[in-house]
C-alpha cells in the first residue's frame, strides 16, 4: 500500500481518483490547490502525488518544484486537460515521472501509477545501497565516496545480479579491471572463474589459441590438446581488456562465441558449449573505430548492453586522500617501513596534480615514496618532477582579466604562497625554508615580516 496525494481544483476529479485509489488499497489524501498540497507535504511524506496542471494560487508546475525540494523521493504524475509538448517537457524537466491528459484510460493511469511506485521502490533500494558504500568509503577493492564513484557503485550493484554483457570505458589507470572484478564478485557467478585476457598484450597469431584453445597437432608445438580461456571461464566471467585492440578476424569468432555460446578450438571440428559472461573494457573510442571500419558494429552492440564509464582521477579529487591513506598503509606493510602518513605539503602537491595516469600513477607515486622514505612521513622529495612542478605551473598559468589587475598585489600573493609552502615542506624550519627558496635566512625573515606570512 502506498500513500498518495491527489491535487486538483476539480472536485469531481478529486473524488473519482480518491475512490479508485482507495479501491486499489492505497492511502489517499486530497487537496484542492497546490498551496494546500504543499502544506500537506510539509507534514507528511507521500510516495506519490497526482496533480492537475492548471490550478489557482499554486499551479501544478510550481507544486511539482516545491514537492521536489521538500520531498525529492515523492513520485509525481501530472494530469491536465491542456496537453501540449511544451508543458509536457516542462513537467518532465522539473522531475515529473509521467504526464497524462484528462481523457485518460483508467487502465493506462493504473499502469503508470504502478510503474511509478515500482520505480520509487527501486530508488529506495539504491539509496540504501549507496548509503552503505558511502559509510564504508569503498566497494570491493574500489576506493572512493565521491558522487562520481557512487554512480559507478550503483551501476555495478544493478548489473551484478544479471547476466548482461558489460562494456567498461575509462582512461588508462582508472581501475577498469577492478570494476569488472567487483561485478563478478557480487554476482551469482562469484564462486566460478574470473578470467582476464589483455587483447592488446598477446600477439595476434597466439591470441586465438589463448581464447579458444587448440587440438594436438594443429600447429607446430601443439603437442597436446589445450583448453582456451573461454572453456576455463565457463560458468563464470571472462574479462576482455582493451577489446578495441582485438584483430578483425578474431572479432568474427568472438561474435559467434557470444551469439551461439559455442566455439571450436584451433584445429578442432566439434563445437564446445560454454556459459560465460562477457565483460569488456577499453580506453579507446570504440564507436569511432566502428565508423572507421576497424571494429565490427554487430560485435560492438553485443558487448555494449550496459556501459559503465569510470571517471578519471582529476574528476574525483575528493577521493585522493582516501586512496593515499590506503596506499601508504599498503606499501608500509610491504616494505616493512614505519611510514604512517603523508605530510600536508605533499598532500597539497598531489591534490593539485592532474594525474594523467590516474589511480595507477598515484599508486606508483606512493609506492616509490614509501620505498625510499627514511622518516615516518611521506615527503615530496621522491615525487616525480612533473608532480612537484604542477603547483608552481598552476600558479604561473593565469590570465589578465578585462578589467586588469594589481601587479604588486598579485606578486605579493604569489610570493607569500611560496613562502608558506616552503615552511610547510620544511616542517616550520625557517633555515630549511630559506635553503629551499635559495635565499638567505635574513632575507626570508624580512619577507615573512613584510608579507605577513
Amino acid at each position: 500500500m502506498a500513500e498518495i496525494l491527489v491535487v486538483d481544483d476539480d472536485r469531481g476529479m478529486r473524488e473519482f481518483l480518491e475512490i479508485m485509489l482507495t479501491q486499489e488499497g492505497h492511502g489517499v489524501q486530497c487537496a484542492s490547490d497546490g498551496k494546500k498540497a504543499l502544506e500537506l507535504c510539509d507534514r507528511k511524506q507521500f510516495d506519490l502525488a497526482i496533480t492537475d496542471l492548471r490550478m489557482p494560487k499554486v499551479d501544478g508546475i510550481d507544486f511539482l518544484k516545491g514537492v521536489k525540494e521538500t520531498s525529492p523521493g515523492t513520485m509525481v504524475i501530472v494530469i491536465t486537460a491542456y496537453a501540449s509538448g511544451s508543458t509536457a517537457m516542462t513537467a518532465m524537466k522539473e522531475g515529473a515521472y509521467d504526464y497524462i491528459e484528462k481523457n485518460f484510460d483508467i487502465e493506462d493511469l493504473k499502469r503508470i501509477i504502478q510503474d511509478a511506485l515500482a520505480k520509487k521502490e527501486a530508488r529506495g533500494d539504491d539509496a540504501e545501497f549507496i548509503k552503505g558504500v558511502k559509510d564504508a568509503d569503498r566497494f570491493g577493492k574500489l576506493i572512493g565516496k565521491s558522487s562520481e564513484m557512487l554512480k559507478v557503485y550503483s551501476l555495478i550493484n544493478k548489473v551484478a545480479e544479471t547476466t548482461v554483457n558489460v562494456l567498461i570505458l575509462g582512461e588508462s589507470g582508472t581501475g577498469k579491471e577492478l570494476v569488472a572484478r567487483a561485478i563478478h564478485d557480487n554476482s551469482p557467478r562469484k564462486d566460478k572463474p574470473f578470467v582476464v585476457i589483455n587483447c592488446g598484450g598477446i600477439p595476434e597469431q597466439l591470441l586465438e589459441s589463448e581464447l579458444f584453445g587448440y587440438m594436438k597437432g594443429s600447429f607446430t608445438g601443439a603437442y597436446a590438446d589445450k583448453a582456451g580461456l573461454f572453456e576455463i571461464a565457463s560458468g563464470g566471467t571472462i574479462f576482455l581488456d582493451e577489446i578495441g585492440e582485438l584483430p578483425t578476424i578474431l572479432q568474427v569468432k568472438l561474435l559467434r562465441a557470444i551469439q551461439e555460446k559455442s566455439f571450436m578450438r584451433v584445429g578442432g571440428s566439434e563445437d564446445i558449449k560454454v556459459d560465460v559472461r562477457i565483460i569488456a573494457a577499453t580506453n579507446r573510442d570504440l564507436m569511432q573505430k566502428v565508423r572507421e571500419g576497424l571494429f565490427r558494429e554487430d560485435l560492438y552492440y553485443r558487448i555494449n548492453v550496459v556501459t559503465i564509464q569510470i571517471p578519471p582521477l582529476r574528476r574525483r579529487k575528493e577521493d585522493i586522500p582516501l586512496l593515499i591513506d590506503f596506499f601508504v598503509q599498503k606499501y608500509a606493510r610491504k616494505f616493512g617501513k614505519e611510514v604512517k602518513k603523508i605530510s600536508s605539503f605533499s598532500m597539497e602537491l598531489l591534490m593539485n596534480y592532474d594525474f594523467p595516469g590516474n589511480v595507477r600513477e598515484l599508486e606508483n607515486t606512493i609506492e616509490k615514496s614509501v620505498a625510499l622514505e627514511d622518516s615516518n612521513i611521506v615527503l615530496p622529495e621522491n615525487f616525480s618532477e612533473s608532480t612537484q612542478k604542477q603547483d608552481l605551473a598552476d600558479a604561473m598559468d593565469m590570465d589578465i582579466p578585462a578589467e586588469g589587475l594589481q601587479l604588486d598585489e598579485e606578486v605579493a600573493t604569489f610570493e607569500r604562497n611560496l613562502i608558506k609552502k616552503a615552511l610547510q615542506r620544511s616542517e616550520g624550519s625557517t633555515q630549511k625554508a630559506a635553503e629551499l627558496l635559495h635565499i638567505s635566512l635574513r632575507s626570508l625573515r624580512y619577507r615573512i615580516e613584510k608579507l605577513g606570512v
